[in-house]
């Protein structure tokens, strides 16, 4: 796997097509997203990475400043941005409510998510999927980004349910007002 690694070393998806980016997802305002496990720009602990690299795929305790008045939904994207596709992997996914202000260690667990969390479909499957990158790639950043929604995100006519969808056609579709928006960085490297 490392030589896998070296040899896609320059291969990575980058910030443009990262949720951050999108059009419909720009906020005036901007929320101050933290976790107690790592800072932004840290290296995220192993017991939040993936089980078959040694982690506990537990996903990290996130806290924010309260949203502005009215906000119906928060959307939590958390994605790889170094990974060696064409865009950012989706590593999960959630809408959360509004009134939450924090997730605790495991919320976003697939089989018993937190109460107030409505987890969607990641690029990997549902619910919170830790860093795993490829041995030798090189630092992977992982964004956990929020997003302050004015409207709840329901389905559009003739498209898929918003926990049915996948997040490439999900997250362009999005088009309630974004409130206000917050981003947290950690780095993992195998």
């Amino acid at each position: 796997m490392t030589l896998l690694g070296r040899i896609l070393n320059n291969r990575r998806a980058g910030e443009t097509h990262a949720a951050w980016n999108l059009l419909n997802l720009q906020g005036p305002e901007l929320l101050t997203l933290t976790s107690r496990h790592f800072g932004d720009g840290d290296s995220i602990p192993l017991e939040h990475c993936l089980k078959n690299i040694g982690g506990d795929n537990l996903s990290p305790h996130l806290a924010w400043n309260p949203p502005p008045t009215g906000t119906a939904q928060i959307l939590l994207v958390i994605e790889d941005i170094d990974v060696p596709l064409a865009k950012p992997a989706v590593h999960c996914a959630a809408l959360i409510d509004p009134t939450a202000g924090h997730l605790q260690p495991g919320a976003l667990d697939a089989r018993q998510p937190a109460t107030g969390v409505q987890l969607l479909r990641s690029t990997i499957g549902r619910g919170y999927h830790g860093p795993g990158p490829i041995k030798g790639h090189g630092p992977h950043r992982y964004t956990f980004q929020l997003f302050a929604l004015a409207t709840p995100v329901d389905s559009t006519p003739g498209t898929a349910p918003p926990n049915r969808a996948r997040p490439r056609a999900l997250l362009p579709a999005i088009t309630a007002p974004v409130l206000a928006r917050g981003r947290l960085t950690g780095i993992f490297e195998r």
